[in-house]
C-alpha cells in the first residue's frame, strides 16, 4: 500500500492522482460551506441517485430488448466485505502502539525529562497559537492536501537545489541548538 501512495503523491498516473486530489478538495471545500453531516447526505444521495438510475436504465433496457441479463450490480453485491478478526486486531495493536507512543512522548516534553526539547515543544505550541490565529482547521487541512499532493513533486525535479539549501538550515539550526544546550542549566548533552 505505501507504494501505491507513493505513486499517487508523485502523480505517476496521472488520472488517478487527478482524481483523487480533484474528490479531495471537493469534499474539503464542500467542508468549508456545509456542515459535515450536510456533505455526507448529499454524497449519500448522489451516490443514490446515480445508482438507482442505472438500475432503472438497466432494467428498462432488459424490458425492451427482453433479456435477462439480472442486476447490474450483482458482482458488487456478492464481493465480501467484512473485516476478519485478525485484520481488526492487526489495526487495534498499531493504534495502541501509537497512542502509547504518543502518550510517552506527551508525558516526557511536559514533565521536562530534556529541558531543550520541552523548550522547543513550547516554542512549537506557541508558534501554533499565531498558526491558529490565522487559519481554522479545515483550511490547514487544504493546505496539507495541496502540499501533499505538490511538494514530492517540486522536490523530485529541484532535489540537487533544496538539498543543499537543508544542508545549510540544518548546519545552522544544530549550531544554534548547541550554544543553546550549553547555555541552558539542565539540558542533558546527546551524544
Amino acid at each position: 500500500m505505501g507504494g501505491s501512495v507513493v505513486d499517487l503523491l508523485h502523480w505517476r498516473d496521472l488520472k488517478q492522482s487527478g482524481l483523487v486530489f480533484g474528490s479531495v478538495l471537493l469534499l474539503l471545500f464542500s467542508l468549508t460551506q456545509f456542515s459535515v453531516v450536510s456533505v455526507i447526505a448529499y454524497l449519500a444521495l448522489a451516490v443514490l441517485s446515480a445508482t438507482i438510475s442505472f438500475r432503472v436504465y438497466k432494467s428498462v433496457l432488459q424490458a425492451v430488448q427482453k433479456t435477462d441479463e439480472g442486476h447490474p450490480f450483482k458482482a458488487y453485491l456478492e464481493v465480501e466485505i467484512a473485516l476478519s478478526a485478525d485484520q481488526i486486531i492487526k489495526y487495534v495493536d498499531k493504534t495502541q502502539l501509537y497512542i502509547n507512543s504518543t502518550m510517552k512522548e506527551l508525558r516526557r516534553l511536559f514533565l521536562v525529562q530534556d529541558m531543550v526539547d520541552s523548550i522547543k515543544f513550547a516554542v512549537l505550541m506557541w508558534l501554533l497559537t499565531y498558526v491558529g490565529a490565522l487559519f481554522n482547521g479545515l483550511t490547514l487541512l487544504i493546505l496539507v492536501v495541496v502540499s501533499m499532493f505538490s511538494v514530492p513533486v517540486v522536490y523530485e525535479k529541484y532535489q540537487t537545489q533544496i538539498d543543499q539549501y537543508l544542508g545549510l538550515v540544518r548546519t545552522q539550526f544544530n549550531s544554534i541548538m548547541g550554544k543553546i544546550r550549553e547555555k541552558v542549566p539542565g539540558a542533558k548533552k546527546k551524544e
